[in-house]
């Protein structure tokens, strides 16, 4: 499933018309999140994608457009995505797809937006090694009871006995094999 956005201007107008206006559109499905501090409405929309589409773009078979509408942490919240994809399946299931696909990148929002991911130009083995040391903070902040990043990150950047204290408590926790380990 390839994510439509605004820099692919042309297909994202054509995609845009064709779930404008009193257009017929054959599935569509429906989901509710409440918990988290969300209350939200998932709506996927979905039909086939015209012949025009498909000359560009072979191998397609479904456009569509993916709207969630409510609230997060008590303020509005509305977006509204589109997609083209080579699977025929039922819209709960696009549906489902589309949303364990966003759980993944906000997983790479919060690394680009609080570790500036993006920003950082490694080369060969680099890459990975930073990135497996971001994975570990990220999980270390997690395990230490941080249900924010950016908290966590604020409360041991500028504290290196902090930092170690968590570091040595989740250590010994995650590697506890049974005899006392003096770190």
């Amino acid at each position: 499933m390839l994510t439509v956005k605004a820099n692919q201007r042309t297909l994202h107008r054509q995609i845009r018309s064709q779930f404008q206006g009193k257009r017929r559109i054959p599935f569509t499905a429906t989901d509710h999140e409440l918990g988290h501090g969300r209350d939200i409405t998932w709506s996927i929309r979905a039909k086939e994608a015209p012949a025009h589409i498909k000359e560009n773009w072979p191998g397609s078979a479904w456009i569509v457009e993916v709207s969630a509408t409510g609230s997060r942490q008590g303020k509005p919240f509305q977006a509204t995505h589109r997609f083209i994809t080579s699977l025929r399946t039922p819209p709960k299931a696009l549906l489902q797809l589309v949303r364990d696909r966003w759980s993944l990148e906000s997983w790479h929002w919060i690394r680009d937006t609080q570790l500036r991911e993006d920003n950082h130009r490694y080369g060969g083995n680099g890459a990975g090694v930073m990135a497996t040391l971001r994975t570990a903070a990220l999980n270390m902040l997690r395990l230490a009871g941080f249900r924010s990043v950016r908290e966590g990150l604020q409360v041991v950047m500028h504290d290196i006995t902090a930092l170690l204290a968590m570091v040595r408590s989740e250590v010994v926790w995650f590697f506890w094999t049974g005899p006392i380990v003096n770190l």
